[in-house]
């Protein structure tokens, strides 16, 4: 293996000295030349004749490389050429040649290539803002063939299968509970409930107001006396009337049952665990009496603390002091008494309301309260007049 080795070792040092050999010898023989086209004679004809053979070269090679591609062109169209390529094609060149681009990603390659050398997205926007494209989008979303693609692609059963599973994901839920749960979602649907529960009790109170004026009037009327005066100091429409204290008692008297229900419920809840009470009376008088608890508890409760109860507040009403302030307890005892006797004599105790000129009725002549529009009332407390709603806090001096 060595002696080979060092015999084709001399055979390349003897081609190598050959070429060396040969480039001296030729600068040698073109010595000759070189100095001959220094010479003043000599050197500028032999400058034209290197450029007509180079002007000849150049036209043989132009001449040639046509001819190279005609012959190229017809090679290339030949039905020989056709039918090696179609064998090549049909053999296993072509799988041998997938396989290699697979191997070397040739694709990602050229792709990454392409991607990071050109402007796609110049390209894509200056495609989409095309005449041609917005003409080919009109024409593909118009096509019979798209509707039918669409429908049968919504009717397939793998269009359900996908739909059900996506619904199923854990994905899904997160982004449902999201939404669900989300402050917008809940502000809005506050909102919507705030607005519909408000226009349900504006449109009621409104009417609630137009029967009380009407009420006032043909009662005024049938008495033969002049209508309430209408001036600021001493406008009646800032008292509230019959059929809107009406509506706002009716309130309360169902939210008061419905508190003495559920706990009339817990507590026969109770004896049934530990025993029926006997006898009936007992039982009757026991009802009655937390009957009357509750239901004036709830009353009194309420006008003390805030001036109005729940079904008050929601026809915008207020019990209220000559001075402005809430009855304190002993007057709302005392009007809680008279609601009672005012509602004992079929509800003859709120006639007065109708012709009274602060419309008061029995129960507030015994508290020395008055019942007033939280929004249009000034009430008189040491000599200062306020406006508004003490209980919410909306005051202006004037």
């Amino acid at each position: 293996m060595e002696r080979a080795t060092n015999k084709r070792d001399i055979a390349l040092g003897v081609v190598v000295a050959g070429t060396r050999v040969g480039a001296t010898v030729g600068r040698v023989a073109l010595l000759p030349v070189r100095v001959a086209a220094r010479m003043p004679v000599v050197g500028p004809a032999l400058r034209r004749a290197g450029e007509s053979l180079a002007a000849d070269g150049h036209e043989a090679r132009v001449q040639g490389r046509h001819r190279l591609e005609t012959t190229a062109g017809d090679v290339l169209t030949s039905p020989e050429i056709e039918r090696t390529i179609d064998v090549a094609m049909a053999g296993q060149l072509t799988d041998a040649v997938a396989r290699s681009l697979a191997e070397h990603q040739v694709v990602e390659r050229i792709a990454e290539q392409v991607l990071a050398e050109t402007d796609l997205e110049g390209a894509v926007t200056k495609a989409l803002g095309h005449e041609r494209t917005e003409r080919l989008v009109a024409e593909v979303l118009a096509s019979p063939d798209l509707e039918r693609l669409l429908v049968s692609a919504i009717e397939s059963r793998l269009t359900v299968g996908l739909t059900d599973r996506v619904l199923e994901s854990p994905e899904m839920q997160r982004a449902v509970e999201q939404v669900a749960s989300s402050p917008a979602v809940r502000a809005a649907l506050a909102r919507q409930t705030t607005t519909l529960a408000d226009e349900m009790v504006g449109s009621i109170r409104g009417r609630a107001e137009r029967v009380d004026e009407a009420a006032e009037r043909a009662v005024r009327g049938l008495l033969r006396r002049p209508p309430l005066p209408r001036t600021s100091s001493s406008d009646a429409r800032q008292y509230a009337g019959v059929a809107t204290r009406a509506v706002a008692f009716m309130i309360d008297v169902a939210i008061a049952h419905v508190i003495f229900l559920t706990g009339a419920a817990m507590l026969g809840l109770v004896a049934s665990l530990v025993g029926d009470l006997r006898p009936e009376w007992l039982v009757a008088a026991l009802l009655a009496s937390g009957w009357t608890v509750v239901v004036g508890g709830y009353f009194v409760l309420f006008w003390t603390a805030a001036g109005q109860t729940p079904g008050m507040r929601l026809m915008r009403l207020r019990v209220a002091r000559p001075s402005g302030d809430p009855p304190r307890l002993g007057r709302a005892l005392l009007r809680l008494i008279g609601l009672g006797l005012a509602i004992v004599p079929l509800f003859a105790g709120f006639l007065p309301v109708l012709f009274n000129e602060r419309r008061r009725g029995l129960h507030d002549f015994f508290g020395d309260t008055v019942v007033v529009h939280t929004e249009r009332a000034p009430l008189m407390t040491e000599g200062v007049e306020i406006r508004g709603d003490p209980a919410q806090g909306m005051m202006s001096r004037a």
